[in-house]
């Protein structure tokens, strides 16, 4: 992983995200309201070395027009990862559409929902992405190719 927190990719970024989620409800439990979860989460952020802005306007752009009747994240993480934080006994569908909504209007890739209101913090999280392409985990891609491989040297032999 890269020390410096600008380097960070949304994946790297998200990772850091979510340990201090899990850090802040392990610690408070569910049942806050959801400013309470942002100023904590928000909190542990910084101390890990992120720059967060909280309650960031997106506009909607639309025909050279700026409407500013638009959004507002709950969280900007490196200005790579948003953040919408709930305090809800479950989420619904249309979260995951708010986010994406973000996502979009904002042009950034990767969205975190995260609702603080779950018993178990991991049943929670959403994971929402705008065209951010799937990081295969390390070691994957090798180890297929060498499987197939393996296969192309039997069909050599027919």
């Amino acid at each position: 992983m890269n020390t410096n927190p600008t380097l960070f990719t949304e994946n790297e970024i998200s990772k850091i995200i979510l340990d201090a989620a899990f850090k802040v409800h392990t610690r408070t439990g569910p049942g806050l309201l959801e400013t309470c979860y942002e100023v904590m989460l928000a909190y542990e952020l910084r101390k890990a070395g992120l720059r967060v802005e909280r309650q960031v306007s997106i506009p909607i752009r639309y025909d050279d027009l700026t409407f500013d009747e638009g959004f507002r994240a709950d969280l900007v993480v490196e200005g790579k990862v948003i953040v919408e934080l709930k305090s809800l006994e479950e989420l619904l569908r249309v979260h995951g559409k708010q986010l994406l909504t973000q996502l979009r209007l904002s042009g950034l890739r990767l969205g975190l929902l995260v609702n603080f209101g779950e018993v178990h913090l991991k049943h929670g999280i959403e994971r929402v992405v705008n065209g951010l392409p799937d990081d295969p985990p390390k070691g994957v891609v090798s180890k297929l190719v060498s499987f197939f491989m393996s296969f192309a040297s039997f069909a050599s032999f027919a």
